[in-house]
């Protein structure tokens, strides 16, 4: 197994988070990356600090524009004549017509909702979340037969399943997954992203909603009035191409361990029917039963048995770690995962 972090993941600190019409504490914390990084240590596995594989993976997934944003965005906003705080956050929402004239346009285009704000050092914190992942995918193409490459683990932050192809929302920023997918794609046929998180990743669905060489499968609460609440239901499958190549799985809010593995066992039978070359899981801790964001109640023991059942399909795994806020459990969960990968 390898296990890759980078410590410039640390320097994101957001200061703000509207949400469900007030402002919030932030839960997306450097703490969160402290925690995670101790579970490794504790194993005896090596974190491998990723090389830097540049910006032409992340290209091929988000628009031009919208990364610019990202790099650029926050001089902008700190050199505005107005008064506009200490990181890039706003109240308008306009993604279409909108010709981005002025940082707050571009962040009315750019920023999907009140979670992920931009400040000084974001950016490098996204970038190497990004390099994180991608070095699991191309240690995967070049070595391809090596049984290290067989389970790849990757300690990224912040998170990405809910990015766009153009915007940012639910603390993420770049859409790691898709990117990963998209570089596996130079050398297998058949990818499947297996997205566990609490929350359902509409950001990889919209991305790859018409196409085929990638199923993207969730298993997720309920998108009824819990975010990303525009996506994320049963009836949503795919198009064009893609048709049949989407699948999710809402779960009814209070849904206990077991009708959890229910979710997951029949997600499992569907992804051993597609076959995939890849499996790349998005794992969120955020299903714990004390997350402050669970809507349903996995147990520390329950992720070792989540990376057991993700075992036995016998397919090159890399796992992003992504959402999880209940910080003083991440060790303990990630090292119970970790446990069942081995």
């Amino acid at each position: 197994m390898k296990v890759y972090s980078h410590k410039k993941q640390l320097l994101h600190h957001p200061k703000t988070y509207f949400s469900r019409g007030q402002m919030r504490e932030p839960q997306e914390k450097p703490e969160r990356l402290h925690e995670l990084l101790k579970a490794p240590k504790e194993l005896g596995i090596d974190v491998i600090t990723p090389d830097d594989y540049g910006m032409q993976a992340i290209l091929d997934v988000h628009d031009a524009g919208y990364v610019d944003f990202l790099i650029n965005g926050y001089k902008e906003w700190t050199e505005s004549k107005e008064d506009l705080g200490e990181e890039i956050q706003t109240t308008v929402y306009v993604p279409y017509n909108n010709a981005g004239i002025g940082i707050m346009a571009k962040a009315a285009k750019y920023q999907a909702d009140g979670s992920a704000p931009i400040g000084r050092n974001s950016w490098e914190s996204i970038y190497w979340s990004a390099q994180t992942a991608l070095a699991a995918a191309v240690n995967l193409l070049e070595n391809p037969d090596s049984l290290d490459t067989r389970v790849q683990v990757c300690l990224t932050r912040p998170a990405g399943h809910h990015a766009r192809k153009s915007s940012a929302g639910g603390f993420c920023y770049l859409n790691n997954a898709a990117i990963i997918a998209e570089k596996l794609l130079q050398k297998y046929k058949k990818i499947c992203i297996f997205d566990t998180d609490m929350h359902h990743g509409q950001g990889i669905q919209e991305i790859f909603y018409q196409r085929r060489d990638v199923f993207y499968v969730s298993v997720h609460g309920s998108p009824i009035d819990f975010y990303p609440v525009v996506a994320g239901h049963a009836d949503e499958v795919g198009a064009d191409e893609g048709k049949g190549y989407n699948l999710n799985f809402p779960m009814p809010h209070g849904t206990d361990e077991e009708g959890f593995f229910e979710y997951i066992d029949k997600a499992l039978t569907e992804i051993e029917s597609y076959e995939p070359d890849v499996i790349v899981h998005v794992l969120g801790f955020d299903v714990y039963v004390n997350d402050p964001q669970a809507k349903c109640s996995v147990t520390t023991n329950g992720f070792y048995e989540l990376a057991r059942r993700l075992k036995t399909l016998g397919k090159p795994l890399i796992v992003l770690v992504e959402g999880g806020y209940c910080i003083d459990k991440l060790n303990e969960n990630l090292q119970s995962f970790m446990k069942g990968l081995i």
